[in-house]
């Protein structure tokens, strides 16, 4: 039997090594508009997000959404929408990607709280279902195709 990697690497996917953390979610270093920062995988997540105090930081371009967001501990937060940006993780790369833009400090308590580090963002299901996500829990590791 061959191993996942080599099957999912041959059919173009990326490997991105993650870091399980004390809330069993997996944390990664990505960059955004080609600076650096870190960010949670939670497939829960509808969209992916970057908190709204990390806008100056990645450079972001952000307008007023309609949208309201809500999530662990939070609801009906109001949220912002930066579009045209660049994602890189690891190897894989993708342009052309908008953010949903909203104050992520519940999430950060919620990982201080378990002895985690903060975050600026997370990977939700809007990138993992168009990158046709593998998320190899046994391994620790992501593979996203482009």
């Amino acid at each position: 039997m061959g191993s996942l990697r080599i099957f999912l690497e041959a059919k173009g996917f990326k490997r991105i090594a993650l870091k399980r953390i004390n809330t069993n979610h997996f944390e990664f270093k990505a960059k955004v508009n080609g600076i650096k920062g870190s960010f949670i995988l939670d497939t829960g997540a509808s969209n992916t997000c970057i908190g709204t105090d990390s806008i100056s930081h990645f450079k972001l371009q952000v307008k007023a959404s309609e949208v309201k967001a809500a999530g662990a501990g939070a609801g009906n937060m109001l949220t912002q929408v930066s579009i045209n940006n660049t994602l890189q993780i690891g190897k894989w790369i993708k342009k052309n990607v908008p953010f949903i833009i909203f104050d992520l400090s519940h999430v950060n308590e919620a990982l201080h709280l378990a002895e985690a580090n903060s975050v600026e963002g997370i990977l939700g299901a809007d990138i993992l279902k168009t990158s046709r996500a593998v998320i190899d829990y046994g391994r620790n590791c992501l593979y996203l195709k482009e």
